[in-house]
């Protein structure tokens, strides 16, 4: 495989982790200087918000603690198209930007919505065998997501 395609895998394989709560094959998927944002710009305020904003070891935290939560249990498939991979050589990373639309379906009756849409901006590193995200932020055009949602896009 080429880099890119790699490189395409990778942010493909992230979201099928994601989709399937598979929060330990997502983790495996990111090098251990990871860091991970979600973010939107507040029209209101005139300001960018963080919402969530963890390293990999606070992406662990979380996910090991979300059973601990009342949560909305419904399933979210994120449907990803990567738009744009830069490649830097020097320092053995790639930059990528992605379109994101998330859609939610419902546990009681199947109803499926779209729930979210934005881009995600990856930084990878290309050290070793394999790409790895180094950096993720995903960067939402939907702003309001309602209550009792505590998986990270």
């Amino acid at each position: 495989m080429t880099p890119k395609q790699l490189i395409d895998e990778l942010i493909y394989r992230s979201s099928l982790a994601m989709d399937s709560k598979n929060f330990t094959g997502f983790l495996d998927l990111c090098d251990p200087a990871f860091r991970y944002a979600i973010t939107a710009y507040i029209p209101e305020i005139r300001k960018e918000m963080t919402w969530l904003e963890h390293d990999k070891d606070g992406m662990k935290v979380l996910f090991d603690n979300l059973p601990r939560h009342n949560s909305d249990h419904s399933s979210l498939s994120r449907h990803v198209t990567v738009y744009t991979v830069e490649q830097d050589e020097a320092k053995q990373q790639a930059k990528t930007v992605s379109a994101l639309q998330v859609f939610k379906t419902t546990l009681d009756g199947g109803e499926t919505e779209l729930f979210a849409v934005g881009k995600i901006y990856d930084t990878i590193s290309m050290n070793g065998g394999s790409p790895k995200l180094l950096d993720r932020n995903v960067r939402l055009d939907t702003r309001m997501l309602g209550i009792g949602y505590h998986i990270p896009l």
